[in-house]
């Protein structure tokens, strides 16, 4: 029996961290290392590409006055500024967490307050994110986010300092797996028709989890990793 393979199975294991699909109910966080996971010679070419649904910065909130009381409530007081002034801007929210991202509020600042690696040094990590509109660009978006944390008043010796890895996040993934299972039955189809009438296809791995990698600024290419082969009827 002739077959024709033209799809590679189990490339996601490739693009999806351990315990990704837990936050699947809720939203991810696109990190880069999933970006540089991404190999096209195992990737299947069938995609949904959409927005992602915020670009992500994580920041240092940190404080060095010597003091441990007096710096823990300089940390604390900044922080609280930054969930008031992000529950007064529709453009800025606030999370925490690496792969699975979770709204901040006031009864989490205890948690997030470490000890950093500087000697009398405290900090906290928190993400800032802002939605992504249908005509927003990287810089107008990065911008809005710039702007918060410029404004957001620091109290003490407290400093917020942000990073270089901008990343997108994306809010329930697996919304879009029948999408793009649509994609693939047509491509699937169109390409069994190309051999003729004679010709049908099996398709397999729609059951594993849907994935993703950035194909730009502010995009991501969603798929599933399946195996088509194409085959007499």
């Amino acid at each position: 029996m002739r077959k024709f393979i033209i799809g590679l199975a189990f490339a996601g294991l490739l693009a999806m961290p351990a315990g990704a699909q837990d936050g699947y109910a809720g939203e991810v966080n696109v990190t880069g290392s999933r970006i540089n996971t991404f190999d096209a010679a195992v990737t299947p070419h069938v995609v949904l590409r959409r927005r992602a649904d915020n670009l992500i910065l994580e920041v240092t909130v940190i404080c060095d006055t010597r003091d441990p009381a007096q710096r823990r409530e300089e940390l604390k007081a900044t922080l609280r500024n930054m969930i008031r002034a992000a529950a007064k801007d529709p453009g800025i929210e606030l999370g925490v967490g690496d792969k699975v991202i979770v709204a901040f509020d006031e009864t989490m600042l205890d948690s997030v307050i470490g000890s950093a690696a500087k000697v009398d040094t405290s900090s906290a990590r928190i993400q800032i994110k802002t939605p992504i509109g249908a005509d927003d660009t990287f810089d107008r978006a990065s911008a809005r986010i710039a702007a918060f944390i410029k404004s957001t008043p620091k109290d003490g010796r407290t400093e917020i300092l942000g990073g270089n890895q901008w990343n997108l996040t994306l809010v329930k993934p697996e919304q879009y797996r029948g999408d793009i299972i649509r994609l693939i039955a047509k491509d699937a189809l169109g390409s069994a028709s190309a051999f003729g009438e004679g010709y049908g296809v099996s398709v397999g791995g729609l059951n594993l989890p849907v994935t993703w990698y950035r194909s730009g600024p502010l995009e991501l290419a969603l798929y599933i990793p399946y195996r088509l082969e194409i085959q007499p009827k």
